[in-house]
């Protein structure tokens, strides 16, 4: 947990936006300070400003006109708390040279810092993640991995803290994102009424592939890989270690497990424990199975092996998911 600092007055929170940003990556996090300092009554609060990237104002969000507080081309001013909302122009992150050498000097006086969605892209550019534990987006999970081997993806994450760095997963996971800075900076009982106020959770049960497609994500581009993983979904219930898999692909077991991890960002068994799970998960909201007969269709042969699988990716355990997610 952070120790919110001792100056008097709110806390200083910047949100940057590059141009085309998801609105919700920018209202998300916006909404959640403000009703803490509404909320709060006066014993809290935050002063947000709305950071441009360029020099042209108005800044165009991806539906929204908005008119920022500041630029990175305007003086200096106290930041405690940086977030970098994402955009779905991520191709173009060459253009911001600038935005990046303004991270480089400004972040290493910040409290904190971090990004909604594939804000994180801005970080790696400037090379903040090195060594970092990090998240994003679903859909952006192998890019994200490509372009920055030296940082360590968490995929399957809501929002992942590495001391100062905050980075959370697509859009509304801002939301979860602001809602633990505001519990790390004046304690559980006002995020609550703030989650309450918003009617969001203060904290989901489990990561973000329960709400999406995830397993998308890891699908290779490399044609012998995705071959293989194609397999796998279809044959979840085989013997699917690597011997069995390398031998498959024709490839020795070390040269398929580099080329597997490269092309898909992802580890064989992380694969097939996504896969099992995804599977599973299907059945436990479709039907009425017994847990058992979910665990053995699903290839992981028992209750005990199929919870620990639920618990490490999704937070819960099968019979929790279940009452939870079921119509």
């Amino acid at each position: 947990m952070q120790v919110r600092p001792s100056t008097p007055g709110p806390v200083r929170v910047t949100i940057a936006v590059p141009p085309g940003a998801q609105t919700l990556d920018v209202a998300g996090p916006l909404d959640v300070f403000r009703e803490a300092t509404r909320q709060s009554k006066g014993d809290a609060g935050y002063a947000v400003r709305i950071l441009s990237l360029e020099r042209s104002i108005p800044l165009r969000t991806d539906g929204l006109t908005l008119v920022p507080d500041t630029s990175i081309w305007a003086a200096d001013e106290p930041i405690d708390t940086l977030l970098v909302a994402g955009t779905p122009a991520v191709a173009e992150l060459s253009q911001f040279t600038d935005f990046y050498a303004w991270l480089r000097r400004r972040v290493p006086a910040m409290r904190r810092f971090g990004s909604v969605c594939t804000g994180v892209f801005f970080l790696g550019e400037a090379g903040l993640l090195a060594g970092r534990r990090v998240t994003t987006h679903w859909e952006d999970v192998a890019g994200l991995a490509a372009r920055y081997p030296d940082a360590i993806l968490l995929p399957d994450q809501i929002f992942v803290q590495d001391g100062p760095l905050y980075t959370s997963a697509g859009v509304t996971a801002g939301i979860d994102l602001a809602l633990r800075l505001v519990e790390d900076d004046f304690g559980r009982n006002l995020a609550m009424v703030v989650a309450r106020r918003l009617v969001v959770f203060l904290k989901r049960s489990g990561g973000q592939s329960q709400f999406s497609q995830h397993l998308v994500a890891q699908f290779a581009s490399e044609g012998r890989i995705e071959r293989i993983q194609h397999w796998i979904l279809d044959h979840l219930t085989a013997d699917l270690g690597v011997p069995r898999l390398a031998a498959r692909a024709g490839m020795s077991e070390r040269n398929f497990a580099r080329l597997f991890l490269s092309a898909s960002g992802a580890t064989p068994a992380e694969f097939v424990e996504a896969a099992r799970v995804e599977a599973a998960r299907q059945l436990l909201e479709d039907g009425s199975l017994a847990l058992q007969t979910v665990a053995v269709r699903c290839g992981f042969g028992s209750i005990d092996t199929m919870r620990r699988s639920f618990r490490r990716r999704l937070g819960a355990t099968p019979h929790e998911y279940r009452q939870r997610f079921q119509a």
